[in-house]
Parts: C-alpha cells; sequence; structure tokens
C-alpha cells in the first residue's frame, strides 16, 4: 500500500469565512481562533504559494467563489484561483491541468457531492490531483462539506434516517477515492446523522465512520494521522468489534439494530489513526 507524502484536510461544513455569521460554537468556545481551519491550509512562510479552489459541486458557483477569495485574502493568501469545472471535457483542459500541477493546495467547496464526482471522477485532473497528493509532501488537499464526502472510495449520496434506521434508504457510490478505509459525512450534528453514517458502516463494515461537526476538520496525515481542529467535534463510528445486526436479515423498511459499535468522539487536539483503529488523545 502506498504511502501518500500530503496531506488532506476534511471539514464538516460551515467554516468560518467572510461574510457569514461566526458558527455558534466558535462564538461559545473560549479558546476558538478566527478562521481557524481556513488559515491551517497554508502556513504563514508559504502565503503566496498557489491555492485553487473549485467549485464544481455548486451549480451558482459566483457567490461562493467571491466569498472564498475575499477570506483567503483576509488571510493572508493572495496566490487564489477560483476555478469552476462544469464538464469532463473541461477536466481534461491542458491549460487547467497545469495550472492544478503548479498548484500548492487545491480545495473543494461544498455543494452536491454526486454532481462533483460525477464531473471529476476519472478524469485527468482528478489524477494529476491523486499524483500531487501522493509525491508532494508540502501539498495539502482540502474539502468542505460535499468537498469532504467526496475525498473516500465509498460516498453517501443519497439517505436520511430520521426517527429509526430502515432498511434500503442508504444510497451509496464510488467518490474520488484519495482516502481509504473511510466514509465522511458532514454537518453531522446540525443535521442529525447518526443514524445515517451508522447504517452506512453497517453496510461496508471494513470501513470507519467520520462525522464531522461544522466549523470542525481533521487533518490527515500519510492518508492514516488524523488530528482534529476547530470549534466542534468529530465522530468515529467503528463497526469492526460488532456483535449482532440483523442488517441481513431485515426486510425492505424495516427498522435496523446493532449491538457492539463503537464510538470516538474527538475534539480540538484529539487524534485517531485509520488503519490501526486507534483514539489518540493528543497527535504527537
Amino acid at each position: 500500500m502506498r504511502t501518500p507524502k500530503g496531506r488532506i484536510m476534511i471539514i464538516g461544513g460551515a467554516e468560518e469565512r467572510e461574510g457569514r455569521p461566526v458558527p455558534e460554537m466558535a462564538e461559545e468556545n473560549e479558546d476558538s481562533v478566527p478562521f481557524s481551519i481556513l488559515k491551517e491550509l497554508l502556513p504563514p512562510s508559504q502565503s503566496k504559494k498557489p491555492v485553487k479552489v473549485f467549485l464544481t459541486a455548486l451549480k451558482d458557483p459566483e457567490d461562493a467563489g467571491k466569498t472564498y477569495k475575499e477570506t483567503f485574502s483576509r488571510l493572508g493568501f493572495h496566490n487564489v484561483e477560483i476555478i469552476n469545472i462544469s464538464s469532463t471535457e473541461q477536466a481534461s483542459d491542458p491549460g487547467l491541468i497545469k495550472v492544478v500541477v503548479a498548484s500548492h493546495a487545491v480545495f473543494f467547496s461544498g455543494g452536491n457531492q454526486f454532481r462533483l464526482t460525477t464531473i471529476l471522477g476519472g478524469t485527468e485532473i482528478a489524477s494529476v490531483i491523486e499524483k500531487k497528493y501522493y509525491e508532494d509532501e508540502s501539498f495539502i488537499l482540502a474539502g468542505t462539506s460535499a468537498g469532504a464526502m467526496a475525498m473516500s472510495k465509498v460516498m453517501i449520496y443519497q439517505g436520511q434516517p430520521k426517527e429509526a434506521m430502515l432498511q434500503g434508504e442508504m444510497r451509496f457510490m464510488s467518490g474520488l477515492g484519495f482516502l481509504d478505509n473511510c466514509i465522511i459525512d458532514t454537518h453531522f450534528v446540525k443535521r442529525s446523522r447518526f443514524g445515517r453514517l451508522t447504517q452506512t458502516i453497517l453496510q461496508n463494515p471494513t470501513c470507519v465512520g467520520i462525522g464531522l461537526g461544522e466549523d470542525t476538520a481533521l487533518v490527515v496525515s500519510k492518508g492514516n494521522v488524523m488530528e482534529c481542529i476547530g470549534s466542534g467535534m468529530a465522530i468515529i463510528i467503528d463497526g469492526s468489534q460488532i456483535k449482532y445486526t440483523n442488517i441481513l436479515s431485515a426486510d425492505l423498511d424495516s427498522p435496523l439494530s446493532v449491538e457492539g459499535l463503537v464510538v470516538h468522539i474527538l475534539a480540538k487536539g484529539n487524534g485517531y489513526k485509520l488503519r490501526e483503529k486507534e483514539y489518540m488523545p493528543e497527535v504527537k
């Protein structure tokens, strides 16, 4: 198994940025630092390095592009380019590929993860991003909301359990495949998605479920070691110790149950090792 040299940042959505209200968690958290997530994209010494913001997940990207441009400018990142690839043909454009090759950081906005992966999945630009992620130790690949969900090989694209987990209500597809061994969900606390991610893990038990709260992110090094940053929490759901579940016997639309699910809660500074399924009180 190849070990990537670059890093990935997956963000739960609603991260603090220019022109938006300060997230509730950040406002209440005394230790919160303004723009604490997006400022991690580049260290101050590298603020002049090129950042490419992909708005592919959005149908109407104009306002979002302006917001991210203003936010990164306020953080001192002035070499920022907004890219809106709206077709697979564009994703093979030699000029855009050169732009991505020269990038130091790539950021996927939120929107619709189905749209993002359908347009970029399997394209030359996706291959270039993957190559940089595996070979360039200074490269960082980031995504928020739908942009974070698309990072894994298996991706949720439909389904929202409410009062019960019902057999057959979840839908999955291939993501962009930059992260192994996990499935990512976002806006996790605000939109009550615990049941949704749990059912996803029941159907994909070799994967670890990652539920990201808003204004919260995990920074993944070497494709394995994750560190939590931001004002909220990240939830880890591990199905490797399940003793019982009726996922195989339940009829369509019947409630699902499970015994032995392992759940961890990460706050700022905590970590987790994906391959070892190991909680880390602090990342060293």
